[in-house]
């Protein structure tokens, strides 16, 4: 990883010094001589780590970390203070502001290099896993939106070509069966393309604080109608109507019925989609804790706990071993709409015996 370091300090014998400690251990360093001189570089220099002395003209340390902070770029930059004051309130201010550790002046070259080190270690820490997930991220859309948007297409030009080829002399029953294909490719696309919209808007109104407070205060629904309806259609859709088992309570949810619906029709599909036909796929409404709670139950393959983790838009796990339609977005978008009205979900599995997830919204009182 990248060992850039900004050291901010007024005092030019020890810039100089740490500098120079700092460059004999092979680290890429810049130094600057007062906070404003600081902030400017580290916008240019984007370091991965800033030394940063606390009583300085102009800016001092404070000012210096709270501007870092505040720059997306620089947002988690590991932040190590400067200070010949070891007071307890001065320590604990500058951790408020998101500090990470602290040198005590007179250090010795010793102290120096261990807190830079630990540093680094903890940045690699938090910044490996990270990476993993990333490469994860791209594998999973890399493989999976080329066959999502392809498949479709196929069915819907191959069998166009063929009727335009002409009819004359092929059955009529030959001929539904492939408008019935060409309408069901298109149905996919059509679901595919209104998920990605929905996932767009939710993603929209997730950072927008007042727009979700309107709708906190506003939205209401009769969520047993919603849950209801939406779970035996996408039952229906999924040929499986005698597995579903509904079992829901009158109760007004403090939500928009189009998007407790959409929570509904994205897990009850997940689980019609992992579990095998002639297994109950169990849809409850229940008051818990002074919450709307639904849960939906299936008995399919179920996961493990790193994958409830690693649950996000586009990761399907087990893809390279399951053929199975979608991206994955579908419980994104249902975590994203439970939190945008102050609820919460929850996954429960057991591999190859079953999975419950849970979502529990606050009720009309």
């Amino acid at each position: 990883m990248n060992r850039k370091i900004l050291v901010v300090e007024d005092e030019p014998t020890i810039l100089e010094n740490i500098l120079e400690t700092l460059e004999l251990e092979g680290f890429d360093v810049r130094g600057a001589h007062n906070g404003a001189v600081g902030v400017n570089t580290a916008s240019e220099y984007v370091p991965n780590l800033v030394i940063c002395d606390i009583m300085m003209p102009e800016l001092d340390g404070y000012d210096v970390l709270s501007r870092i902070r505040s720059n997306p770029d620089l947002a988690s930059t590991p932040f190590i203070f400067l200070t010949a004051k070891a007071e307890r309130q001065d320590m604990r201010k500058g951790m408020e502001l998101g500090a990470d550790d602290y040198l005590i002046k007179p250090f010795t070259t010793s102290e120096l290099l261990a807190a830079v080190e630990a540093r680094f270690e903890r940045q690699s820490d938090i910044t490996e896993p990270l990476a993993a997930q990333i490469d994860t991220l791209r594998d999973n859309i890399t493989r999976a939106l080329p066959h999502e948007l392809r498949t479709p297409l196929t069915g819907i030009l191959g069998y166009t070509e063929l009727l335009m080829m002409g009819t004359e002399g092929m059955p009529d029953a030959e001929i539904q069966s492939m408008i019935r294909q060409i309408h069901d490719s298109s149905e996919r696309l059509h679901h595919l393309i209104e998920k990605y919209l929905m996932f767009a808007q939710v993603n929209l109104a997730i950072n927008d604080q007042p727009r979700i407070e309107r709708w906190r205060s506003t939205h209401r629904c009769q969520a047993a109608a919603e849950i209801k309806n939406a779970a035996t259609a996408k039952a229906k859709e999924a040929n499986r109507a005698e597995d579903l088992v509904l079992e829901v309570q009158e109760m007004s949810a403090r939500i928009l019925g189009d998007n407790l619906k959409a929570i509904t029709e994205e897990l009850v599909q997940n689980a019609f989609k992992f579990s095998k036909a002639g297994t109950k796929v169990e849809v409850k409404l229940t008051k818990a804790d002074n919450m709307a709670q639904l849960t939906i139950t299936d008995h399919g393959r179920g996961m493990s706990e790193t994958e409830i983790q690693n649950i996000g838009a586009y990761m399907q796990f087990q893809r390279a071993f399951y053929e199975q339609q979608g991206l994955g977005l579908g419980m994104t978008i249902a975590h994203h709409l439970t939190q945008i009205y102050n609820g919460t979900v929850r996954i429960d599995s057991v591999p190859n015996s079953h999975t419950t997830v849970t979502v529990k919204l606050p009720l009309v009182t």
